[in-house]
């Protein structure tokens, strides 16, 4: 209160309090988001609870939790999670993501046919690695299974890991190999339990930077491993050479944010609610579809009574007396004093499929992945399958940058450096400037296009862009099609130059010589003569074919 409120207050206490509640009330008015998302009076948000608090606490602190329960999801527990998951796989790297060396050519200050000729040399001793098992630790995938297996990891344990090895190996020239491992095995050891710098595995420094992760030598929820507990302290970077020792596969969506967040975690209630409500629906509509009939009788009879079998009709749960097995016209007899009652449980409902949509497209959007991409039915026109498709692939893209900057471009600098310091690639000046090794390590990482729900029109865009300047060859070639333009322009010269030589050929031979040196092409065959050996005439002199 102020003094003239302090005064009237002393004066007249009830006058007072009226208006120090007319100022509260004002100031709610007039008090902007206070009035709206914070306010804390009406009755529409009166009984809201809410809390938050920090990444930990609303993060880190739930991880474990949202990790089982989007595993549980995704492996069987519905199979629209299953499906959700797998589009996004399946969209984002396909069969994997396909290197596309990008040489700064300006920076080197070399010419664009030397840059081309090294990104082709560049490009095939890197498929020598990344296309045999040689690249896996454990020697059972290849360079693209290792992504698809990373990124389903990322997706339903919110992130995934990758240790950047060397051991030699028969049959291999490099010997950097990839180890993946799983989320649950980075975690903080027990005597660091209360360290503030420590973070669910991640520890940091002083300033904030992550400098360490600890990765435990057993899976803690494997009932398997009884080992004590013990973990292995790995360095972010090298001491000395700055080398990345672990990548760490995560996207990032709070302020100090250390480990990721499973995709499904804001849907996981709505999403096993509506497993529920459907698996109901099949057991009613499953209960609908027999017949059963009860009989009922006036006195006790020899027939067989309710939790007593019928041979071939009733089957009855061994394990409890009172539970009995409905089948398709199954019999049941009565004891004297029963009476039936018929339920009809009104299935196949339906309101099953109109409200199962709804809730699906809530989901989708919660997603980022369109209804119909979702459910993969387009039952809309043209116009709005493209749509949502083209609204769809704007969040593969955004999910492919992410994946291609987090795991396959620091293995792909790895791998180059070791190219390098073999003598396999010349790159002068490659570890003497990082500027220079930044131009020889540029690259475009390219997956699977968006297809075309009508290729005529598209490849006319297409075409359209590339005239106006609007876009490249290159480009279009890889959204497209997801193939490389030089390629398919060397491929296409190859072809031309082999139709131009197999017509030559096949005009060659048709044209037969006759007796007098002339060409006769229009003869008409022989019926008594082998006219697919021209060199066999039934004994008689064969004519030469002109090649």
């Amino acid at each position: 209160m102020n003094l003239l409120d302090r005064a009237i207050s002393v004066i007249s206490p009830e006058k007072g309090l009226k208006r120090e509640i007319a100022k509260k009330k004002l100031g709610i008015v007039n008090s902007g988001y206070g009035n709206y998302g914070a306010n804390g009076t009406k009755k529409s948000v009166i009984g809201w609870t809410h809390s938050g608090g920090s990444h930990r606490e609303d993060i880190e602190d739930n991880i474990d939790t949202l990790r089982q329960r989007s595993r549980d999801l995704y492996y069987g527990g519905s199979n629209l999670a299953t499906g959700a998951v797998r589009r996004l796989r399946t969209n984002t790297v396909g069969i994997g993501l396909h290197l596309k060396p990008s040489i700064k050519e300006e920076v080197l200050k070399i010419t664009p046919e030397d840059a081309r000729k090294l990104e082709e040399t560049i490009e095939s001793e890197f498929s020598h690695w990344a296309d045999s098992t040689h690249c896996d630790m454990e020697r059972l995938d290849n360079f693209c299974q290792l992504q698809q297996l990373a990124l389903i990891n990322a997706l339903l344990s919110g992130d995934s890991f990758a240790l950047m090895k060397t051991s030699e190996r028969t049959g291999s020239v490099y010997d950097l190999r990839i180890e993946l491992i799983e989320a649950d095995r980075i975690s903080t050891p027990d005597k660091e339990k209360l360290n503030p710098l420590f973070c669910e595995g991640v520890e940091k420094n002083e300033d904030g930077e992550v400098t360490a992760y600890h990765i435990s030598k057993f899976h803690p929820l494997s009932y398997a491993d009884r080992k004590p507990r013990e973990w292995v302290r790995v360095a972010a970077y090298g001491e000395k050479t700055g080398r990345r020792n672990i990548i760490h596969v995560m996207n990032r969506e709070r302020i100090g944010q250390v480990r990721g967040v499973p995709f499904l975690s804001p849907i996981i209630e709505t999403i096993k609610q509506l497993g529920r409500y459907t698996e109901a629906e099949v057991m009613a509509a499953v209960v609908s579809g027999m017949v059963t009939i009860f009989i009922e009788k006036e006195n006790a009879g020899e027939g067989a009574a309710l939790g007593e079998v019928v041979p071939e009709v009733q089957q009855v749960d061994a394990d409890d007396e009172n539970s009995i097995e409905l089948a398709p016209g199954a019999v049941f007899d009565l004891d004297e004093g029963e009476k039936a009652n018929m339920v009809n449980p009104g299935r196949p409902n339906p309101n099953y499929d109109p409200f199962v949509i709804a809730v699906i497209k809530q989901i989708g959007a919660a997603l980022e992945i369109p209804y119909e991409i979702l459910i993969m039915a387009f039952n809309s026109n043209y116009s709005a399958s493209r749509a949502a498709i083209l609204e769809f692939f704007k969040v593969i893209k955004m999910y492919r940058a992410w994946f291609a900057a987090d795991f396959c471009q620091p293995i792909y600098e790895e791998w180059l450096s070791e190219a390098v310091a073999k003598g396999r690639i010349k790159a002068p000046g490659f570890f003497s400037d990082p500027i220079i090794k930044s131009a020889y390590c540029s690259a475009e990482w390219s997956g699977p296009s968006a297809g075309q729900l009508d290729p005529t029109k598209e490849v006319q865009a297409a075409d359209l862009r590339v005239q106006g300047g609007y876009s490249t060859r290159e480009r279009e070639a890889r959204e497209l099609t997801g193939t490389d333009f030089y390629k398919n322009v060397k491929q296409c010269k190859r072809e031309k130059e082999f139709l131009k030589e197999a017509e030559g050929s096949a005009e060659s031979s048709t044209a037969v010589t006759d007796g007098n040196g002339g060409k006769e092409s229009d003869a008409e065959p022989d019926p008594g003569r082998d006219n697919r050996n021209p060199g066999n005439d039934g004994g008689q002199a064969g004519e030469e074919t002109e090649e």
